[in-house]
């Protein structure tokens, strides 16, 4: 049977401690690029018994499943799904299994960010590099306020680095679980969305991308930020307004961004608005890329697929495309 897995992006699954038990099992056949067009797709997986995803990097339609007649499973790293076109999988017969929790390196990247843009750590160490010396005044975090907005298991973590370096922590109140969280955390809730943008010195997104959300931090929310302060992204893109916070950063408010998702993905040769900007500070989607997270989901992806060819698939969202596919 032949696993096929794609974008593989530093060709490192190979290396993973959990790597082994796939490839006595299976044939496997890794990819480290993204083919983006149909056709290229149904070549890439013609051949696929099953397929391994990474996140949401490949999505998975209906009109690429009509092209995949041996496609029989779907092992999903993590427990997000939305990329796949559920409903096509089990009218064709297609199991798709998805599990993992959140783990807390998405909130570690993003506090790394929060340091290195208002420290300017990136700035200086590049003038350093370039035979430079001081050039930047950087601004400290004790005592400033952070705003989170998205306080759930990700932005309650980021809440506690904040109260550890000594900073003010207020939470976007426009969600009742978000409310009932933050407050069993003893965290202040604000609810006025102007309010809360305009005290918080820095903004963390963590929203789930939901159609209630999509487009939600918009122009005029960005806009009330102080010409100091800095936001940072490291949830999904498209929670904000489309090319809200290029328009925003020319205002010079926030007058800083830090980001680490981009409306597509992956980007080649600095083709993104944002990397022009000299007061932002942009990564690749490295959130949840670092070996322990990589450990966490390919660990169960893998368990997925060994469940499954044992005829004793585990954590499937669709079981009636068993039905389907006799």
């Amino acid at each position: 049977m032949k696993v096929i897995i794609s974008d593989d992006y530093q060709n490192c699954i190979h290396t993973l401690d959990c790597y082994p038990a796939l490839a006595r099992s299976f044939d496997v056949e890794i990819h480290d690029d993204t083919v983006t067009s149909l056709d290229d797709q149904a070549e890439r997986f013609a051949d696929a018994d099953a397929l391994l995803l990474v996140r949401e990097r490949t999505p998975i339609s209906a009109e690429l499943l009509a092209r995949l007649p041996k496609l029989k499973f779907i092992s999903q790293t993590g427990r997000a799904a939305n990329h796949v076109d559920l409903a096509a999988c089990t009218a064709r017969g297609v199991l798709v299994s998805a599990e993992g929790s959140a783990t807390t390196a998405a909130a570690e990247l993003t506090w790394a960010l929060v340091m290195a843009s208002m420290r300017k750590v990136h700035v200086e160490a590049t003038r350093l590099k370039a035979g430079l010396w001081q050039g930047h005044l950087g601004v400290g975090l004790k005592g400033r306020t952070l705003g989170i907005a998205g306080y759930g298991k990700i932005g309650s973590v980021v809440a506690g680095y904040g109260r550890a370096f000594g900073m003010r922590v207020i939470a976007l109140g426009d969600h009742e679980t978000s409310l009932a969280a933050a407050s069993s955390d003893g965290v202040e809730m604000e609810t006025d969305r102007k309010k809360f943008f305009t005290e918080a010195d820095v903004v963390c997104c963590h929203l789930r991308l939901l159609p209630a959300t999509r487009g939600s931090i918009t122009l005029n929310d960005l806009t009330s930020m102080k010409p100091t302060a800095l936001f940072v992204n490291t949830s999904r893109s498209e929670v904000v307004q489309a090319g809200a916070l290029e328009a925003a950063l020319r205002t010079g408010r926030p007058g800083f961004a830090a980001v680490d998702v981009y409306e597509h993905e992956p980007i080649y040769k600095a083709d993104h608005p944002l990397l022009r900007f000299d007061n932002v500070l942009a990564t690749p989607h490295i959130g949840y890329v670092e070996k322990d997270t990589y450990e966490h989901y390919f660990g169960i992806a893998i368990e997925q697929l060994l469940a499954w060819r044992a005829g004793k698939p585990a954590n499937v969202l669709n079981p009636q495309a068993a039905t389907n596919r006799a």
